[in-house]
């Protein structure tokens, strides 16, 4: 088998209300998708998502003509390309898309088949009110979700702190991790991260209130403050979601740096070098939860890699209506991936990664 053709589908969806996320100060009016479609000689096709695959295109020659199953040779020539720039790690999952379909399975029972469902925590991004908060935390609640992640601006910590405690108070079973953004930064923001001392001050507050994690309390690349943070032990440390190498990851995994290791398989560092990390973290009794941050395409693949290897408890669900619903998140989809009533995303039986696009919204939403 071998790769014939791949094209690269910008999407774009203007977003109603402009969605402001606690990351990134001004208004987000739309949403922006990169599809990766891979054809082979024998008429199967892959689909993978995720980043913008910004300068991409300059690199498929490396890809066409070669077999698509040849996974192990595939990822060291996206290290490669990863290494001068963009983020390739979509095309992988079009590949593991491929071969799930060849094998007629999906792709988690090719990665260890541990289960076919995860429990999912609803994950908020955009800036809210105390009572905008809790009203959604209920309504998320009703709606089958068990655990929630809450952002908090360290700029504006009281007010952050205040509503993590608002829906503890209105929400005593609900499972509450929060984030401090502090492992990455978006172009042009050059605020320094917080320092150990300011982290640890907002840890000890929030272990009062029960919080399941803390996530990206301090720079990705501050291993021994995390290290540090993670050892003091009242609370798990959650991070890794946008490292760029297998090497970071591995960097934080030797110095026992987190509890939850959450690398994005279509951002970080793709899905077959993830499996590797979660299995060995796995096996020390660490916690494996990839972040998700963008549509349904990239949150199956983490479904999938999650599921396979027994990771979790919890995967992450990006939900924060009514700016960002399932339905807005997966325009590109024939359906919107969802939650079952008692909070868990079940895989279907279909091969690979079991993508349908919606092809009438991948034509009128094509940049």
């Amino acid at each position: 088998m071998k790769i014939t053709g791949i094209e690269l589908i910008r999407l774009e969806l203007p977003l109603r209300p402009p969605f402001t996320a606690a990351w990134d100060p001004q208004p987000r009016r739309n949403f922006l998708a990169t599809l990766v479609l891979v054809d082979t000689d024998e008429g199967v096709r892959g689909v993978g998502s995720g980043d913008s695959m910004a300068g991409f295109d300059g690199y498929l020659d490396l890809f066409l003509g070669t077999d698509p199953l040849a996974l192990a040779r595939q990822v060291r020539v996206l290290e490669t390309v990863a290494f001068h720039g963009c983020r390739p790690w979509p095309l992988e999952a079009a590949l593991w898309d491929i071969a799930g379909q060849v094998a007629g399975q999906p792709v988690a029972r090719l990665l260890g088949g541990f289960t076919d469902r995860m429990l999912a925590y609803a994950s908020t991004g955009a800036l809210a009110g105390r009572r905008e908060r809790v009203e959604m935390a209920q309504a998320a609640a009703a709606a089958g979700f068990r655990a929630l992640k809450i952002r908090v601006d360290p700029a504006q910590c009281a007010g952050g702190l205040g509503t993590v405690a608002a829906v503890r108070a209105a929400l005593p079973g609900l499972k509450i991790m929060v984030d401090l953004n502090q492992g990455w930064r978006m172009p042009g923001d050059t605020r320094a991260p917080i320092d150990p001392v300011a982290a640890r001050r907002i840890l000890d507050q929030l272990a009062e209130l029960d919080v399941f994690w803390l996530e990206e309390p301090l720079a990705a690349t501050d291993v021994r403050g995390l290290a540090a943070l993670r050892a003091a032990g009242r609370m798990r440390i959650a991070g890794g979601e946008m490292v760029r190498s297998y090497d970071e990851l591995t960097a934080l995994a030797e110095a026992d740096a987190l509890d939850v290791y959450q690398p994005d398989a279509v951002l970080a560092a793709g899905i077959s070098r993830a499996r590797t990390l979660a299995e060995h973290v796995l096996a020390k009794g660490r916690m494996f939860s990839p972040h998700t941050w963008t549509n349904g395409i990239g949150l199956l693949a983490n479904l999938h890699l999650t599921a396979g290897v027994g990771g979790g408890p919890y995967l992450e669900y990006p939900y924060d209506p009514p700016g960002w619903t399932p339905q807005r998140r997966d325009f590109m989809l024939a359906e919107p991936v969802t939650v079952t009533g008692d909070g868990y995303l079940v895989l279907s039986e279909r091969p690979g990664l079991g993508i349908v696009l919606d092809d009438d919204a991948v034509r009128r939403y094509r940049v």
